[in-house]
């Protein structure tokens, strides 16, 4: 795989949004050449309420958890080295940047923002900004920086509350169903790749979160306190 195992040609920069640090590079193997956001461990801001230097490894368990929903919410992220030392390194998704949920995007997204509700749930979101969700060429929705997630306590916030108290559609409900199976299964490869990400009781809260959504079959409502990400975008 060209991001975990290909040869780092260029650094491009720091990107210039974001309270972490983020640089652009290419990445190289024998095949292709791409281009991947790269977050140093070292570069990430201390967080009263996440623990130092675990950003990175959160950014990966969201692309797991994307990947084992099928949904392919998240880019293609791994945990290897780079220039800065440890960190996460995601393909980057060529987009328009002017273009946001707050644009808004077409009518044909809904099902795929149905799912961005969903998965900002389960995997308790705390900065779902409307500048996270990137459209491809191709009409496919992205959502980046997952760093701030899978925290134990509710920590939801997130702009997509269009659905909220509306009931969940049957093919969401049929792949977390199958993502609770697959959390139930010490010995499957995502439980394995996960505990080496996230904490035991971070990974019990993830599961109990898509439960709960299975079992009311509702999209949740706000909660008690800050309940969207500042600034929106």
């Amino acid at each position: 795989m060209t991001l975990s195992r290909g040869e780092i040609q260029e650094d491009h920069g720091v990107l210039p949004w974001g309270s972490n640090y983020a640089y652009l590079l290419s990445v190289s193997d024998d095949e292709r050449t791409l281009l991947a956001v790269y977050k140093p461990q070292r570069g990430e801001r201390p967080l009263w309420d996440f623990a130092q230097g675990t950003l990175c490894y959160r950014e990966v368990a969201a692309f797991l958890v994307s990947e084992a929903l099928g949904w392919q919410i998240v880019p293609p992220t791994v945990l290897r080295g780079g220039p800065y030392g440890l960190g996460s390194m995601q393909f980057f998704i060529n987009h328009d940047p002017e273009v946001n949920y707050f644009t808004p995007f077409p009518p044909e997204c809904l099902p795929q923002l149905q799912r961005f509700a969903a998965f900002d749930y389960v995997i308790n979101n705390a900065d779902r900004k409307g500048g996270h969700c990137l459209l491809d060429a191709q009409g496919h929705l992205w959502g980046i920086d997952h760093g701030i997630s899978f925290h134990v306590q509710h920590k939801l916030r997130t702009v997509i509350w269009d659905f909220a108290g509306q009931p969940v559609p049957e093919g969401v409900l049929r792949d977390l169903r199958q993502l609770c199976d697959t959390l139930s299964d010490i010995q499957s490869p995502v439980m394995q790749a996960l505990g080496e990400l996230i904490s035991p009781r971070e990974i019990v809260a993830l599961r109990r979160r898509a439960e709960r959504m299975v079992t009311t079959c509702e999209f949740v409502l706000p909660g008690p306190g800050p309940n969207s990400p500042w600034p929106p975008v």
